[in-house]
């Protein structure tokens, strides 16, 4: 191998369609004390990584990576960085889902019948994982990471091309404008994923600058990255209901499931309006028709909101294991802040996982 070259190991899997990269081997110890420190230096330092794996011709931007990090907390058994088109999110319900199930079926943690725990570290802090294991496999992930709280309601922005539209904010590891589908003509089903595409684009640039960037523990979380339609509540029995469900990811990237952290969203907005109590569930269903169950646990308090703690519920498939060669010197690779975070060596992620 030339010494401009770099060896990148992946596993690419896929939660309710949308596909996470789980970067294995390859980049260099990240300096910071916790997970979130090394998020931040990654976006700050070495966004290179993110650009290369979610572009042409390495990737593509629906992708999503996750990064294998050590921890720093002791309950965790590793960290992780999620990267996405928009930037960096804290917590990630479907990478989450992704990076877990990579990791037992790939033996970096090692995997027993049953029902298993594993604790992880996002950047926003713990996902406490339950993963069940039939038969050599891992057949759901159950995740209970970042509470999610309304930060603001009934607010509004003018929207060129679409007129008025009203939405809440809500937090639940990255904010989400929450919209209701129908006030818009839209049933979210499959036929429609242009058009919402579209509309998020424009609603997301159109309210970007007014709303906030910060949150009470985490600081600067940067600007609005989701927005998520809401389709009708059907109750399919006791404690139990259904809903449509699609999120849009700036910029231009309609998710294939209807996402973790949207559920969650949703479930915090629910509750707040009392449609939704404590150990009732909601499965959002996206417009390809993927299923996310989200499950009401407490309530607790993020700074002086009030919070929800919920888990989320979905499956991941393994898809590839995978060598990647990058070429410093492709005029196609951007190295300026790429090349210092990728190893010149072969390295282990067994290494960074505690047993």
């Amino acid at each position: 191998m030339s010494d401009r070259e770099r060896t990148l190991e992946l596993i690419d899997t896929q939660s309710g369609g949308d596909v996470s990269r789980i970067v294995t081997s390859g980049v260099e110890p990240l300096p910071g004390a916790t997970v979130l420190d090394k998020a931040r230096y990654l976006q700050r330092e070495g966004d290179g990584l993110r650009r290369l794996l979610l572009s042409e011709p390495y990737g593509d931007p629906a992708m999503s990576v996750d990064l294998i990090v050590e921890p720093s907390h002791p309950e965790a058994q590793a960290g992780y960085i999620i990267m996405e088109a928009m930037g960096y999110p804290l917590y990630s319900g479907s990478n989450t889902i992704c990076t877990a199930t990579a990791l037992l079926q790939s033996g970096v943690i090692p995997m027993r019948e049953g029902l298993q725990q594993v604790v992880l570290e996002s950047p926003a802090g713990l996902a406490h994982i339950t993963a069940q294991v039939t038969d050599g496999r891992v057949r759901l992930v159950t995740t209970q990471g970042e509470p999610a709280y309304v930060a603001d309601e009934g607010l509004r922005v003018e929207v060129p091309h679409y007129g008025e539209v009203r939405f809440d904010l809500v937090w639940s590891g990255a904010y989400y404008a929450m919209i209701d589908a129908a006030r818009h003509g839209f049933r979210v089903t499959s036929t429609e994923q242009i058009a919402l595409t579209a509309f998020g684009d424009a609603f997301v640039r159109a309210a970007r600058p007014e709303l906030r960037q910060d949150h009470p523990e985490l600081g600067d979380v940067g600007p609005l990255p989701f927005a998520h339609f809401m389709g009708p509540v059907t109750r399919m029995g006791p404690g139990r209901y259904t809903s449509p469900s699609a999120t849009y990811v700036h910029p231009g990237v309609l998710c294939r499931s209807p996402t973790g952290t949207g559920t969650s969203a949703r479930l915090a907005l629910m509750a707040r309006r009392g449609q939704i109590r404590e150990g009732d569930s909601l499965e959002t269903v996206s417009p390809r028709g993927s299923r996310f169950v989200g499950t009401v646990l407490a309530t607790t308090r993020v700074g002086d909101y009030p919070a929800l703690h919920s888990t989320i519920t979905g499956s991941a498939r393994l898809m590839a294991h995978s060598r990647v060669t990058v070429d410093l010197d492709d005029p196609l690779v951007e190295a300026t802040d790429l090349e210092h975070v990728l190893s010149p060596r072969r390295g282990d992620v067994t290494a960074m996982v505690r047993p």
